[in-house]
């Protein structure tokens, strides 16, 4: 996080410091840079210029309002994955004009609601969604216009849980069948084919299963152009990877110099969709350390965030950087960053060396992505508050969760 840097020992995020943000709003505490989101957003707007194109924000990374808002303003679009998503969209002022619904699962109900608002696409995952969506469409009077996500079974060499366009993974249909489903597509009456979806997974840091990709679905478009099935745009998802660690993140501008050149003398549009890498090193979590507990084997350093607050690590067994904000002249000792939970996995970082004692605070770097979008209640704990910091001024973007809020619709028998 390039907006994150110390002043007198004391960690600051843009201007203002983080301690005053835990004794302000108290701890686990999301905080995220409004200079890093625009920052992010803007390298892809540069790198993808020369090429005619809409950049959809994958809400499921972080769906807070007022991040999606800023990504709006920005004149981004969006790739949702439910009916939840939309509404979150269309409240944070998004254009539903803008909206291409990807996820394997659509209700019917959730494709009525798109099609209410108006959104540009809708991406199909299976022949059963694709007539699903001609009834519910028919039922309603409209059109939807529709896409396939088609799988071309690229190794993207990520995470297996973070893969995503690999023949034996849920998603998306095999390329080979996706003529005959257009052609399918084609036929039915309230159906309009527009376009077509591929994203291969996540945390990529490798140009070339995304090229490859790339190659393989262009190629598709040209089979189907010369079935008389003219797209109006190529959507190629999202993936690129972030440095959580020692991780090189593909360079955005030669990324958009290999689809311009792919993409020269077409017609048409380009769609991406990023999310980690818009938001991931945009936010932190700040915890506090209850206690400090030394080990024969290992050192506990036991605070007050945990798995439900980032699910990454025990999740994918994920690297998150851990930083004190602020500094001691006591001895570094290595030590596990646990939380209270009660399972064996609730833990945050594995053998990180820190200079801390009780009650000091800790940042859990890159928390932006997949953070309080994953937070849950387990162990009914309340989820935790989240800051958008813009320069010097703070903004509290949603308020902490209280016990009161989780018991609300909750009912006893008698």
């Amino acid at each position: 996080m390039n907006t994150l840097h110390r002043i007198d020992g004391r960690l600051h995020l843009e201007d203002v410091a983080l301690d005053t943000l835990a004794e302000r709003f108290g701890t686990p505490l999301y905080v995220y840079s409004r200079a890093a989101l625009e920052s992010a957003y803007r390298a892809y707007a540069e790198a993808f210029a020369a090429t005619p194109h809409l950049i959809c924000y994958a809400v499921k990374a972080n769906s807070s309002l007022a991040i999606l808002n800023l990504f709006a303003r920005l004149g981004a679009g969006f790739d949702i994955v439910s009916g939840g998503e939309l509404a979150r969209v269309l409240a944070a002022g998004g254009d539903a004009g803008k909206v291409v619904f990807s996820g394997v699962g659509k209700t019917a109900n959730e494709m009525r609601a798109a099609l209410d608002a108006g959104i540009l696409c809708f991406n199909l995952e299976s022949e059963s969604e694709l007539h699903r969506l001609d009834r519910v469409a028919g039922d309603m009077g409209k059109v939807a216009p529709v896409s396939f996500r088609v799988n071309p079974d690229v190794d993207p060499k990520t995470h297996p849980y973070i893969s995503t366009g690999l023949k034996e993974n849920k998603f998306g249909v095999p390329i080979a069948e996706a003529p005959a489903l257009y052609r399918l597509a084609a036929s039915l009456p309230n159906l309009k084919v527009t376009g077509v979806d591929c994203h291969i997974g996540s945390q990529l840091t490798d140009l070339s299963p995304l090229a490859d990709a790339a190659d393989r679905v262009l190629d598709l478009v040209d089979t189907l152009a010369a079935d008389g099935i003219a797209l109006r745009h190529i959507d190629l998802g999202g993936g690129v990877g972030i440095r959580y660690r020692d991780e090189t993140p593909p360079d955005l501008a030669a990324y958009g110099r290999v689809l311009a050149q792919k993409f020269a003398g077409r017609r048409e549009k380009l769609l991406l969709e990023p999310g980690r890498s818009l938001v991931g090193n945009a936010g932190l979590l700040l915890t506090r350390v209850e206690y400090l507990k030394p080990g024969e084997d290992k050192n506990f350093a036991i605070v007050d965030a945990a798995m439900n607050d980032l699910m990454r690590p025990a999740l994918y067994e994920a690297y998150h950087e851990i930083v004190a904000v602020g500094e001691r002249t006591v001895p570094a000792r290595r030590y596990d960053i646990v939380g209270p939970i009660c399972e064996t996995g609730d833990f945050l970082g594995f053998a990180r060396d820190l200079a801390i004692e009780e009650g000091d605070l800790l940042a859990l770097l890159s928390a932006g992505a997949y953070g309080m979008s994953m937070a849950s209640n387990y162990n009914s704990r309340p989820r935790a508050a989240e800051i958008l910091i813009d320069k010097n001024e703070i903004h509290l973007v949603r308020e902490r969760e209280t016990l009161d809020q989780l018991l609300a619709g909750e009912r006893l028998v008698y």
